[in-house]
């Protein structure tokens, strides 16, 4: 059947422009991957007749794997689904589709396709509102390509889910809490989406509703970013989940890898500890590959404290320099002050004046301006191939004291003291911690973007004062700012 519905799906795209496709956030689940996606979930004991939902259902493909995988079932005799889709374009494709399953199954199967919005149809339900239905039909299954659109904060799905929405969101969460709320107790959800909601602040709320309602149970990655949707452009970091409706925490979690969406026949396996995978309150998401990985977490989680908590915090830089043109400047001049970029970071240190362009700025604005003080430059965005994500520099006031003021483009975040100036033994021990290996294998863990998040970065777990401090003097009397070293010296405190 799969093949079929896959072959036909595929003279859709081929004929149908992807500009259009796009206005849907319309990415075609592959034939392979919709097959491991139905094969993620438990078998249906004790059970003649299941209900299935698939919102976002396109040309049916993942309904269509759901009922082939049935098909191996003989206590299941009947399958109910429902299809929510509302582009007009696929909807006479998804109804033959069906059709053909409906003919070609062993099972009896009854579909029902729902054309309305998924998420405005339903949100007094999902916000339990005076007009909704106190008892909403529920699923035994949910499985989901859901649409990879941004919308406004203003849109019509945005504000019908406020509990999970924060600022522009992105539809592809929004379609996942409201699967997991059509849910039964107990029920399994197998879902298609970015990992982008595993860490930050913009998918806090997201992450406290859906781990909470329910809990993941296995989760599988992509090595390759654009081998996962067939004959489609996507460069998003995808993975796949299996989530339980259940407010019980299940000892472990599965989590498997792949290269590409071609070789589920060749998986890595991995169990990790429930408690290590979600962590904190935030419910971060930790995606461990290995054992390695799994080691990284354990011995950083021994720490307790984070950055706000022993008194300093990363912040981001103040200037946005393409919008302050009018203030740049190339070379010194009175009432000048530096303007430092992540150019300025080398080989741990910063550096200043380096003859770049733009190098000082000349502002009365006080939110473009910041004290003269000693901190820890960090920068914010990498290359991908780059062997760091966390790549910092010292900076010490002492160094540039014809300045009492100073500015920080964009580009980079710094770390600074919140109730005074940090003492150079902290600069250097907190230097110890972000230019070590553990800490950059664990911002690589949590944050798959090559972009270093300071809200990410003030939730990780450090050591307490005194003993950044005294690593801080370490590093100091050693004056060797190789990462080897910084490793030497951290070793010592967490084992």
């Amino acid at each position: 059947m799969l093949e079929k519905i896959i072959e036909l799906t595929n003279l859709y795209i081929d004929n149908m422009p992807k500009k259009e496709r796009k206005k849907y956030g319309q990415f075609f689940t592959s034939m392979e991957t919709a097959k491991f996606m139905a094969n993620l979930y438990d078998a249906p004991i004790n059970k003649q007749s299941v209900t299935v939902l698939d919102a976002g259902a396109g040309s049916g493909i993942l309904s269509c794997a759901f009922i082939e995988w049935a098909e191996q079932f003989e206590t299941v005799k009947e399958i109910e689904l429902t299809c929510y889709e509302n582009d007009d374009n696929v909807l006479g494709l998804l109804r033959a589709n069906l059709e053909y399953c409906k003919t070609h199954s062993s099972k009896i199967i009854k579909y029902n396709i729902q054309i309305e919005n998924y998420i405005t149809s339903q949100y007094l339900d999902f916000n339990y509102m005076i007009g909704g239905n106190p008892n909403p039909v529920k699923y035994d299954y949910v499985i989901g390509n859901p649409p990879y659109m941004k919308i406004p904060k203003d849109a019509p799905e945005a504000i019908a889910m406020p509990e999970v929405c924060y600022g522009a969101p992105n539809m592809y969460f929004i379609f996942a809490a409201m699967g997991l709320f059509n849910l039964k107790d107990e029920g399994e959800m197998v879902y298609i989406i970015p990992r982008s909601w595993t860490s930050g602040a913009y998918f806090k709320r997201f992450r406290q509703y859906f781990l909470t309602e329910g809990k993941l149970e296995h989760i599988h990655l992509f090595v390759s970013r654009n081998k996962v949707f067939d004959k489609e452009d996507v460069l998003q970091e995808t993975i796949i989940i299996k989530v339980r409706k259940t407010h019980v925490n299940p000892a472990q979690v599965k989590i498997t890898s792949s290269k590409s969406n071609k070789d589920f026949n060749e998986l890595t396996f991995l169990t990790v500890p429930y408690d290590l995978v979600v962590a904190g309150e935030d419910y971060y998401v930790y995606l461990v590959t290995n054992d390695e990985e799994v080691t990284v977490l354990k011995r950083l989680h021994k720490f307790n404290q984070t950055l706000p908590e022993i008194g300093v915090k990363m912040k981001t830089g103040l200037t946005v320099d393409f919008r302050n043109r009018d203030i740049l400047r190339d070379e010194e001049e009175e009432g000048a002050i530096p303007l430092f970029y992540s150019q300025h970071i080398k080989q741990g240190k910063v550096q200043f004046p380096i003859q770049k362009e733009h190098e000082y700025v000349v502002t009365d604005q006080r939110g473009l301006m910041q004290d003269n003080k000693n901190y820890l430059f960090v920068k914010r965005f990498t290359a991908k191939e780059e062997p760091r994500r966390l790549q910092c520099g010292i900076y010490l006031a002492k160094n540039y004291p014809q300045y009492t003021k100073i500015s920080t483009q964009n580009k980079i975040n710094f770390i600074d003291g919140l109730f005074g100036e940090m003492s150079e033994c902290l600069v250097y021990g907190l230097y110890v911690l972000f230019n070590s290996t553990l800490y950059d294998e664990y911002y690589r863990i949590l944050n798959g973007s090559t972009q270093v998040n300071s809200t990410e970065v003030n939730s990780m777990p450090v050591p307490d004062m005194e003993s950044i401090q005294e690593m801080g003097r370490k590093l100091m009397k050693s004056k060797d700012l190789s990462e080897r070293n910084c490793d030497l010296i951290l070793e010592g405190y967490c084992g």
